[in-house]
């Protein structure tokens, strides 16, 4: 009897784990494939549903004014691109190949852009450089006026690079801190010059993580909505046009036509991505030893005030945001008052919404990744079965939010789908946040997994434990740590997003990243400046609590680790 129940609890287990994988691929299918699969029918056939092929793309094409928006989303993308990347890679060097002081503080303006929404750059640039603004007015005439067009592409790359410097700063960070030190003692002992070696080691080095950077910062600025709906002015893009397509015009099978191509780059550059992933992983070795900094007063200096430099920028964009959300009247009546944040405060209000729909998000999309990437990377299930779920999971890297949330509205807007139901409801916006950022989250969560020795798994199931006891008792505490940080990704992202969710908030649930949007288009910018405020508020109070947590959770975790391996 004792031989049957060991022979039998071992298939029990791996039957539970694949019946599960199954059922969370199946989910993954109804919240990606098959929307997508509802844009694709969307942009090849007719209001009546009769297939008329490529025709939506010939008539886009065909008008002057829509593929001048192509073009126009094409020339601030590059633009973009090539001075955030720049400045990034700069930002990135100073801080990992340089001697300057106060790095963690750099590390940190840095970061910022990252917890407020792509909105508030555009905001605090009116503020700045609008008709009205502190600066083309003159510091309000003491001064000689600077005017600029800030309303056009101007505008919208100004507040792009500010959106995605962190990404590319973050990326190109992570590849220069793990340099291996071997191959510039090398070139020096050949005698090459410090210019040389910039050019022959730093950047074939960091070449993977430049070409990674390069294709984020320019997809996030393609598909980017909040900064060309704020400061675009005229200037048209195609975020603006699908958006005008789907809201302004109801034309849904145009609206699928401009998602498509939306997404043409976004696929390459996932592509493109993962191959440079997998090139770059095989770079270091466990004998690679890690780059030793040596003083030079020159360049510390000069990275010192390019780091002075861009952090005052950003520190400044923020806070003249703040400042013109407590201004009563701008520019004419410049006393303080904190009369903009009444309406937001309100139980029913955006701000708690937009708490509510972060935090349900933040919990429910953590336990499904933590969950699925378990049983992806721990389970010994069927390969295949696997793989589908991984590549299922990665789907999510390739969809703009402004293209997801449009194949949502085709999809569960239907009343032939079985989940028609939540259509309308916050748990629309809670499904479309969680697909929104998963792909990342599961990366993270299945590098976590990783660092743990399989050797937990392997002596659980040869004691006959079942695998959710060794998940709950071993896993989950060890793994705590990471499961914080994926808890923060989806609830600072989920308060900051703004395109993933236009198209599916209801009236009476309008979560604070769509209010900021409303109020901007009807002229109220002190209020949007006030909500984003709010946001960035809520964001880092999170963020300091999680991190605390983290640092306690972290020393239990190593003092655990020390006692298994005993």
């Amino acid at each position: 009897m004792d031989t049957w129940l060991k022979r039998i609890r071992p298939d029990a287990n791996q039957w539970s784990q694949n019946a599960i994988i199954v059922c969370m691929t199946i989910a993954l299918l109804f919240a990606i494939l098959l929307p997508l699969g509802e844009l694709v029918i969307k942009a090849v056939t007719d209001q009546d549903g009769n297939f008329i092929g490529l025709m939506h793309f010939a008539n886009y094409f065909s008008t002057p004014a829509l593929v001048m928006s192509l073009w126009n989303s094409i020339k601030v993308s590059t633009v973009t691109t090539i001075i955030a990347v720049t400045l990034g890679f700069g930002f990135a060097y100073a801080l990992e190949r340089s001697a300057i002081r106060s790095k963690w503080f750099y590390r940190s303006v840095a970061l910022l852009p990252l917890f407020a929404p792509s909105m508030l750059h555009g905001l605090a640039l009116t503020y700045l450089f609008g008709n009205q603004g502190l600066i083309s007015t003159g510091f309000f005439g003491l001064l000689p006026e600077f005017r600029m067009e800030l309303y056009g592409p101007i505008g919208i790359v100004m507040a792009e690079v500010l959106y995605t410097f962190p990404q590319a700063f973050l990326m190109l960070s992570v590849a220069l801190a793990s340099a291996d030190y071997r191959m510039y003692e090398a070139a020096e002992t050949l005698g090459a010059s410090k210019w040389r070696i910039f050019w022959t080691v730093t950047v074939p080095g960091t070449r993977f993580a430049l070409i990674s950077a390069i294709f984020v910062c320019f997809v996030l600025t393609f598909t980017d909505f909040g900064a060309p709906k704020v400061v675009g002015g005229q200037y048209n893009v195609l975020a603006t046009d699908l958006y005008k397509q789907v809201i302004g015009q109801q034309n849904m099978q145009m609206g699928a036509a401009v998602g498509v191509l939306l997404l043409i780059p976004a696929v390459i550059s996932f592509v493109i991505d993962r191959i440079s992933q997998r090139k770059q992983s095989g770079w270091l070795s466990a004998k690679s030893t890690p780059y030793r900094i040596e003083r030079n007063k020159l360049r510390d200096g000069l990275f010192y005030v390019l780091c002075s430099a861009v952090s005052a920028v950003i520190i400044s964009i923020i806070l003249v945001a703040i400042y013109g959300s407590l201004v009563k009247v701008w520019p004419y009546n410049l006393s303080i008052s904190f009369t903009h944040y009444e309406d937001f405060l309100d139980e029913e209000g955006p701000f708690v919404t937009s708490l509510l729909i972060a935090f349900a998000t933040a919990l429910i999309g953590t336990v499904a990744t933590f969950l699925f990437a378990y049983l992806i990377e721990k389970s010994r299930g069927h390969r295949l079965l696997r793989q589908s779920a991984y590549f299922l999971s990665m789907l999510p890297l390739a969809l703009p939010g402004l293209v997801l949330g449009l194949i949502y509205v085709f999809f569960f807007n239907n009343p032939n789908q079985p989940l028609h139901g939540i259509y309308g409801t916050i748990w629309i916006v809670i499904l479309c946040n969680i697909v929104h950022f998963y792909s990342v989250s599961f990366l993270t969560m299945t590098s976590g997994l990783k660092k743990l020795d399989s050797e937990f798994e392997a002596a659980s199931e040869s004691m006959n434990v079942p695998w959710y006891r060794t998940l709950l008792r071993v896993t989950v505490p060890l793994s705590l740590p990471t499961i914080l940080e994926v808890f923060l990704y989806y609830f600072i992202n989920s308060m900051v997003t703004v395109s993933a969710i236009i198209f599916l908030y209801a009236p009476d649930l309008k979560p604070a990243a769509v209010a900021i949007v409303n109020k901007e288009d009807s002229g109220d910018i002190a209020q949007a400046a006030a909500m984003s405020t709010l946001i960035i508020v809520a964001n880092l109070l999170v963020r300091t609590a999680i991190m605390w947590m983290a640092g306690k959770i972290q020393k239990r975790t190593d003092a655990l680790l020390v006692r298994t391996k005993e």
